[in-house]
């Protein structure tokens, strides 16, 4: 199944979206990877999703990624004698380690390593930043607070600190339950909550041995200052906005979105937008105007997927929410101005051999107006390599491991097919040639550009470039 747009979709899976029949639909209408959130999911849930999507899968034999979403520390407030309370701007109010219920004068907070690491001046953001406290005393034992922002505040509502880096590790121990459940069940991306510092994602790497892609998910302040660091160590990028708008001044988030795109693009390592992108059609069959223009813009910004979270996994138009997520991003990229924004974004190539080759692959491809752009890839990395370049023709990936496959479906315009990996050069430029025709992508008697690394079969040693005609059966030579 052939999809007409560079840009990919994540869904993510839920309530509303757990059978066969409602992830083969949207399969259908556009998801080319599925994410598990494990601040929802139980394993044996887990492990009943990723069978079904690999049954949908098998059925169209085209390779489909899954993402599980690890929870992350969740930071919450103790419990009040009453149930909740009011806080007025201007009051007092204390977080202490003192476990009897809470008043309207005090709270238990049951995270000593906040108490430790708040120092005066710092934030306090509760209940997804509806209030609003800043320390004003703080020592090991409590912090005294002034309410700037008050309001109704009752047991266990979240704390969010933008100001205070927390010493604490970004996986918890249910994280490191739900991380192992997964990668026995053979999942392809770990996304990564919490992340504050490149320490993090490489705690993760550590446990997680190569079995599966690591995904950071910027969503703390304190990320944002490390960020080169971040994905460096990182296999892939998501801009979690949700969180980032509660910790930070809403009007950031765009630019921050904006300079993450291209940071992660200049690294070549794929990024996610995710959070609230069509969010009224968890009721509405229908987007606003401004939603479309949200998702409009994550297009024209060259990032490599866009990701509904309650829209499909809860909301009551799951299947619309991601064919209207592939219209748009099929009509952006057929605006005669697409082209002229993505090439105005390309970062300059690495001083590497596999930058030089894909940066030549590319313009060669579109010097000669080619259809498509081939790749043979063992671990993906030629194709993502390719994709950094956002060439104008598609780029078909071929690679003889599955693994890969998988991992390549958040990749910027890869369509990737699974094979027997080529057992010479001529066999290379021939199938090569064969499955772009049988995909759809080439006719007889045009020309396509392959690249590969010579020997075959060796991860990481793209340095050839072959240009190839396309016969009447498909074959291709030289």
């Amino acid at each position: 199944m052939r999809r007409l747009r560079r840009i990919k979709i994540l869904a993510t899976l839920g309530p509303a979206s757990s059978d066969l029949a409602m992830i083969r639909r949207l399969f259908e209408a556009g998801a080319d990877l599925f994410r598990i959130n494990m601040s929802h999911t139980p394993h044996d849930k887990m492990r009943e999703l990723v069978a079904t999507i690999r049954n949908v899968e098998s059925s169209y034999g085209r390779p489909i990624g899954i993402l599980v979403d690890l929870q992350g520390p969740k930071l919450r407030l103790g419990s009040f004698a009453e149930g909740a309370i009011q806080l007025q701007n201007g009051q007092t109010f204390t977080l202490d380690s003192d476990k009897t219920p809470g008043d309207a004068a005090r709270v238990h907070l049951p995270h000593p390593e906040i108490l430790a690491a708040l120092r005066p001046g710092h934030a306090l953001l509760l209940d997804d930043g509806k209030v609003r406290l800043i320390a004003e005393e703080t020592s090991k034992e409590h912090a005294v607070t002034r309410v700037v922002v008050g309001g109704k505040m009752s047991d266990r509502k979240g704390v969010s600190l933008p100001d205070t880096d927390l010493p604490v590790s970004a996986m918890t121990p249910k994280d490191r339950a739900d991380l192992e459940a997964a990668l026995v069940t053979g999942v392809d991306w770990i996304a990564l909550s919490f992340v504050q510092r490149a320490d993090d994602v490489i705690e993760a790497k550590k446990m997680i041995r190569g079995r599966a892609a690591v995904m950071a998910k910027i969503e703390k302040p304190q990320a944002i200052d490390r960020l080169a660091d971040i994905i460096e160590a990182s296999d892939a990028l998501m801009v979690a906005r949700g969180d980032l708008g509660v910790e930070l001044p809403l009007e950031r988030v765009p630019s921050l979105q904006k300079q993450m795109t291209r940071m992660a693009r200049r690294a070549g390592k794929p990024v996610v937008i995710a959070t609230q992108m069509l969010e009224s059609m968890i009721q509405s069959p229908v987007p606003t105007r401004a939603e479309v223009s949200d998702v409009a813009t994550a297009v024209y910004e060259g990032a490599d997927a866009i990701m509904l979270s309650a829209e499909s996994a809860a909301g009551k138009f799951p299947v619309e929410a991601v064919s209207t997520m592939n219209r748009i991003g099929e009509e952006v990229e057929r605006d005669p101005t697409y082209r002229s924004v993505i090439t105005a974004q390309r970062p300059a190539p690495e001083s590497t051999a596999g930058d030089a080759i894909a940066d030549a692959a590319r313009q060669i491809a579109e010097t000669l107006d080619l259809p498509a752009l081939i790749c043979w890839t063992s671990s993906g990395s030629t194709a993502v390599r390719v994709a950094r370049e956002r060439p104008k023709p598609p780029i078909v990936a071929i690679t003889p491991n599955i693994t890969a496959g998988r991992r390549l479906a958040v990749a910027w315009g890869v369509h990737c097919v699974v094979a027997e990996d080529a057992r010479d050069q001529d066999d290379m430029v021939s199938r090569a040639g064969q499955i772009a025709f049988r995909d759809g992508f080439v006719r007889a008697g045009q020309r396509v550009i392959i690249v590969a690394g010579v020997p075959l079969g060796i991860p990481g040693t793209t340095n050839m470039v072959r240009i190839a005609s396309v016969g009447p059966e498909g074959d291709a030579n030289m």
